[in-house]
């Protein structure tokens, strides 16, 4: 009966979410992209887990190669600006990142913004020219994707296997699925691959009017 449960909890949270929405960008004008090479995306603000952090620069970095743009590696930019004592935590403002861009030796930064409400998304991301903070390009983005879907389903499944390997009286198998579904709901903090493909399409949608800084043939 527990497996079932669990089983239609499960479908239910999976099904949720749908990446309905629109998207719009603009660039300031006459600027030339063809001069920013190197971009440092600094920090996604809004999400507190790294490894969401990186999915979402992973999912900005496969829509800005094909424009032309080369972008630090997400572990370059966390050892220097740590070596600078440069916290990634207090970069919130254009200029902090535009000095944390000239640290990485970039031509651009970029600033992603993620706030938190509910179920929907409204994502703004910024690049900033690093030598004076202005912006070059700004995108935004949003749609549904799903409220607490990592975390839920991750602490359900969790507390299924803590109940299982506890095993032992019913305070036991309790006190399995506690602590089964705490360690769920932290490893939930990564996107699951449902939320992910629904990020994604909201990333896209941001990215898409973003100036290419190659000639198209």
């Amino acid at each position: 009966m527990r497996t079932v449960c669990v089983s239609v909890l499960l479908s239910l949270l999976l099904a949720a979410g749908c990446a309905t929405g629109k998207g719009e960008s603009f660039a300031k004008a006459g600027y030339d992209f063809s001069k920013v090479d190197k971009v440092a995306i600094i920090d996604v603000v809004g999400i507190r887990s790294e490894a969401a952090k990186n999915q979402v620069i992973d999912f900005f970095a496969m829509e800005m190669l094909p424009k032309g743009y080369t972008l630090v590696e997400r572990s370059q930019v966390r050892s220097i600006l740590k070596e600078q004592e440069f916290q990634t935590s207090g970069v919130t403002s254009d200029q902090d990142a535009a000095k944390a861009g000239r640290i990485l030796n970039a031509q651009a930064a970029m600033l992603i913004n993620v706030p938190s409400n509910k179920d929907e998304i409204n994502m703004t991301a910024k690049m900033l020219d690093v030598q004076d903070g202005t912006i070059l390009w700004i995108g935004s983005g949003s749609g549904r994707v799903g409220k607490g879907l990592s975390t839920i389903a991750g602490a359900i499944v969790g507390a299924a296997a803590g109940a299982a390997v506890a095993g032992g009286d019913s305070r036991d198998r309790l006190g399995g699925a506690v602590i089964g579904g705490v360690v769920g709901g932290v490893a939930g903090n990564a996107m699951s691959p449902q939320q992910a493909e629904q990020v994604q399409k909201i990333i896209k949608k941001v990215c898409k009017a973003m100036p290419s800084r190659v000639s198209k043939q």
